[in-house]
């Protein structure tokens, strides 16, 4: 029974453990300053890890401890970058209990009171140590309260204390804190110093892994030495013999990156009743779609950096027959496609993990990405559209309604009867707010520079009226004869003559009529807009959008005159000669 006690398994994350400096892999930097500042006898008083989960943070800490009470085999050593491991000291701090390292889980004792426990001891010296060293765990869990208490102690602390901080959250960690302790930032262990540190394990356990089964445990560890002991020690033990890629990947849930990609390409060109049934076949083999969908994620991220950095196609946990099936897929996918099917994956990501069904929104999402792959992105339609012939001309179309006037000979589509007045109403007519009564009428040749005159007034209710309510019959400068439509206001004909009155300082005839009238100029608007949206469909540019975006729809359409008119408006006002210095701007 004790043989058996004695020979108890150990997990490969505690048994393979870094006892010393030389055995932490990826923190070369951070070993190289420890060792230097031992040598140099410049040791400080309080140290912060932070990291990743699995970097080796606690690790460091035990490290440090055993080299700062290392005596050596022989009972006479000094402080260590090299700690013995033979020692009392070493073995006892390894094995965790020696009485003079205080390790504290931050996580769990996160009161003021914890804390008052480390200060008050703090004076002792140590019982048998050179120094008391308190290693806390996640301090960034600390309590505010507890935070202070600890400072005085922290800044000032006895010649025999040390203090050795891990965190996984540095931003949480006060900055008062921070000041005082020297902090050491571990690095994710890089894809390939991973891959050879498993395949070192995996040989002094005798056990035979596949290189991409290693690779594939290597990017599931997200950078964690930790996770990815924890993982090989899982597939040891699946594998019962020699561990293959596929093992790892049923062990772990994954689908075949190889078939990812051909899910990928399916995906990407389209064939939508291919894509679902690669999907049906990776789920019956057992792999989630959840994880389908995030593994498409990856592809894509993976795709989009070889396309801006091709040396990213050199990923140590990628096989060379996937390397080059990326490589090929960066050359024909421009970056926003491929930023567009990110955007989209995310969002299925988030609807798949709220559907009650994850197999059936997984399924909706590829159908969504199928149709969506093959069109063009906005910026391609441009150009494609920019490529074909240009719009028709729409001169010669008869630009005065019946509501009076001579038109400006263009189409309206939205607005009034025409574009920008012409004539008389120029820069001055725009400047001005009351006209001079011997030249306003002369200004206002025909109806629709009476409309200006009120949209320049920004009297909307009267203009709204206006072209809603008003049927005109007559128009000549002055007088204006309308019939009225059921929904006109009563007084509309005396608050229309006396606003004219006040603008332009001459007199004005606005006379009612029971017929004769015209449609009204929302009406004409109205048939207008529609001929002209009729129009704008025939348009081969336009077709060309709806076929490619078959839910769009025609929202606003301007002629050629509206938008000349539009930004002659938008520019300043040359003053004319005769310009009046009393007149008001508006």
């Amino acid at each position: 029974m004790s043989d058996t006690a004695e020979t108890a398994y150990q997990v490969l994350a505690r048994k393979y453990r870094p006892a010393t400096f030389a055995d932490l892999i990826g923190q070369d930097a951070m070993v190289r300053t420890l060792k230097n500042a031992f040598q140099a006898d410049r040791i400080a008083q309080a140290f912060i890890m932070t990291g990743i989960r699995g970097t080796g943070k606690t690790t460091t800490a035990r490290i440090i401890s055993k080299g700062m009470n290392c005596v050596g085999p022989d009972g006479t050593g000094g402080p260590t970058t090299e700690p013995c491991g033979v020692c009392e000291h070493c073995v006892a701090i390894a094995e965790g209990r020696h009485v003079d390292v205080m390790e504290m889980d931050a996580a769990s004792r996160t009161g003021v009171g914890d804390i008052r426990e480390i200060i008050d001891s703090v004076h002792y010296r140590a019982a048998s140590a050179r120094y008391k060293i308190y290693i806390i765990d996640e301090v960034h869990m600390l309590s505010n309260s507890a935070f202070n208490a600890l400072l005085k102690t922290l800044e000032e602390p006895p010649a025999h204390v040390k203090f050795i901080f891990a965190t996984t959250e540095i931003r949480k960690v006060p900055v008062t804190v921070l000041s005082r302790c020297q902090r050491f930032d571990l690095r994710r262990i890089e894809p390939e110093v991973m891959i050879a540190h498993l395949r070192s394990v995996a040989e002094k356990e005798n056990a035979r892994i596949a290189d991409d089964a290693l690779a594939l445990i290597t990017r599931a560890a997200e950078g964690s030495v930790r996770d990815a002991m924890s993982l090989l020690d899982q597939a040891i033990a699946h594998g019962a013999g020699e561990t293959t890629a596929e093992q790892v990947r049923a062990m772990l849930g994954l689908a075949d990156r190889g078939r990812v990609l051909d899910l990928f390409d399916l995906v990407m060109k389209g064939d939508a009743a291919g894509a679902l049934q690669e999907l049906a076949a990776q789920y019956a083999d057992g792999a989630d779609p959840m994880a389908v969908l995030r593994d498409l994620a990856e592809i894509t991220h993976w795709i989009s950096m070889i396309r801006i950095t091709p040396d990213a196609v050199e990923d140590p946990t990628v096989s060379p027959d996937e390397r080059a099936r990326g490589q090929a897929l960066a050359e024909t996918l421009s970056i926003p496609t491929l930023t567009r099917m990110w955007q989209m994956l995310l969002k299925a990501l988030e609807e798949v993990a709220l559907a009650p069904n994850t197999m059936m929104a997984a399924e909706m999402a590829l159908i969504r990405l199928t149709h969506v792959s093959t069109l063009p992105t906005p910026g391609e339609l441009v150009q494609k559209l920019q490529d074909g012939p240009p719009p028709p001309s729409p001169g010669g179309q008869p630009g005065a309604p019946s509501s009076g006037g001579a038109g400006s000979g263009a189409p309206i589509a939205r607005g009034g009867h025409g574009g920008a007045p012409s004539g008389g109403s120029g820069p001055r007519a725009a400047l001005a707010v009351a006209e001079d009564p011997e030249n306003a009428l002369a200004r206002y040749a025909r109806f629709p520079q009476v409309l200006e005159l009120i949209r320049r007034h920004r009297d909307v209710k009267l203009l709204v009226e206006i072209e809603t309510c008003l049927r005109l019959i007559s128009y000549s400068p002055g007088r204006i004869t309308f019939q009225p439509t059921p929904d006109a206001p009563p007084d509309l004909a005396q608050r229309l003559g006396s606003k004219l009155q006040n603008w332009t300082g001459a007199r004005w005839a606005v006379i009612v009529e029971n017929e004769g009238g015209g449609r009204t100029i929302a009406e004409e608007r109205d048939a207008e807009r529609l001929k002209l949206e009729a129009e704008a469909r025939e348009h081969p540019m336009v077709q060309a959008v709806l076929s490619a975006f078959p839910q769009a729809r025609i929202t606003d359409i301007r002629t050629a005159q509206e938008i000349a008119a539009e930004a002659a408006a938008e520019a300043l006002p040359e003053v004319a000669d005769e310009w009046d210095p009393f007149e008001e701007d508006l």
